[in-house]
């Protein structure tokens, strides 16, 4: 602690206890203060206005105020200066709570000496300024916190605004290429034979796979500006409608599915149904060299989590792979065994992190994957529907 001399203004309106107070401190060994004093609060704030003060030695019951206002009125005038408040008998729970709303300690007039009272100005003053030094920090990390924020929100408005203009740029060539492509096709097709033609189907899918990476880019850019449009979602009818379109797409495979209580969750409809799109597909497609593929779908507890699942019995994944897996054009299985854009469980993840969630997965090479995700706290669903055979 410094050894400068510090000034306390006593604000005391009772004579007896100022002089005693003041003795107190006069007579202590090696007394390092300088006392002043005031015995109304109108006085106290015009001398705090004027500046030097190390201390305030408060009462709280004085002529022009009274109890917590004493208080309130002296911190507003002196926001800096450490108050330790005085207080009589039965009047401790008021100094608590002082002490609650800022004041750095309190004393009781009875029996207090100078030894009590120069410890408890020494100490007040050196906590309120490592107060104000954590203070200052919080309010230097804050300021960083924001700047950075605010380049945060730039690159990414730069980003999406780079990823619209690439995007919408891109489709322009790819249209002329498909236009011509099929033109020649029809006009030269005679005269190019199969090998010909061949080619042209190879650069008709390369544009129809170019066209769903620019669609896939577009969409994942646009999650972080759509608002999300929260309300109660069934999710066993998003669930029953995904699973009605696959079938018709699949008619030729033997897929058992099960469909396990399904919550009613807060959420964006239209948005989650990409999520079970996307999870619910990726499903089907990696059971798609299994005779027979098992797809389930729930709801379960992890910790104190509750997460649905989407399950299956196909080409899994090694797990020493699984950072990679919602990352953008990050993909665990050649193209020419599984197609697809590599944007799919990326927009997943943007999707689920919006609804305050998370995701992850479990798997092994060649015994299947399970999907798992969260939506908001993790507490329990709002409800549950009945199991419905599928």
């Amino acid at each position: 602690m410094s050894d400068q001399r510090q000034t306390v203004l006593l604000v005391e309106d009772n004579p007896g206890d100022a002089r005693l107070i003041r003795e107190s401190l006069t007579d202590l060994s090696g007394n390092m203060f300088d006392l002043e004093t005031a015995d109304r609060l109108a006085t106290a704030l015009l001398r705090l206005g004027a500046g030097g003060i190390d201390a305030i030695l408060l009462d709280l019951a004085l002529p022009d105020s009274k109890g917590g206002e004493t208080f309130k009125r002296a911190k507003a005038q002196a926001p800096t200066v450490p108050i330790i408040v005085l207080t009589g008998l039965g009047d401790e729970t008021l100094a608590l709570k002082m002490v609650q709303d800022g004041a750095q300690d309190y004393l009781m007039k009875i029996g207090l000496n100078g030894s009590t009272l120069s410890r408890a100005i020494r100490y007040a003053i050196e906590r309120e300024k490592s107060e104000q030094k954590i203070r200052g920090f919080n309010e230097e990390l804050e300021g960083r916190v924001q700047e950075r924020t605010s380049e945060l929100e730039a690159i990414n408005q730069e980003l999406e605004a780079f990823s619209d203009s690439v995007s919408h740029d891109l489709r322009g060539p790819l249209h002329v290429i498909d236009g011509f492509s099929t033109m020649l096709d029809e006009t030269f097709g005679p005269v190019l034979g199969p090998t010909g033609k061949k080619y042209l189907q190879h650069i008709h899918k390369g544009v129809q796979e170019m066209a769903g990476i620019i669609e896939g880019l577009l969409n994942l850019s646009r999650l972080g500006r759509r608002e999300l449009k929260k309300h109660p979602t069934r999710l066993d009818e998003i669930v029953e409608s995904v699973i009605a379109d696959i079938k018709i797409e699949t008619q030729s495979r033997q897929i058992i599915w099960k469909v396990g209580a399904l919550p009613l969750v807060d959420c964006d409809q239209g948005l989650m149904r990409q999520v079970l799109v996307n999870l619910i597909g990726n499903s089907v497609k990696y059971t798609s060299r299994r005779e027979v593929a098992e797809i389930e779908i729930g709801e379960t507890t992890i910790g104190d989590e509750r997460a649905i699942f989407v399950r299956d019995n196909g080409a899994g994944f090694d797990m020493k792979c699984a950072d990679k897996l919602f990352g953008a054009f990050q993909r665990l299985h050649r193209e020419e065994e599984f197609e697809g854009t590599g944007i799919g469980l990326a927009t997943v993840r943007r999707i689920v992190q919006r609804h305050g969630g998370r995701i992850w997965a479990e798997a092994e090479s060649d015994k299947g994957a399970t999907f798992y995700f969260t939506l908001g706290s993790g507490k329990p669903s709002l409800a549950a529907t009945e199991a419905k055979p599928s």
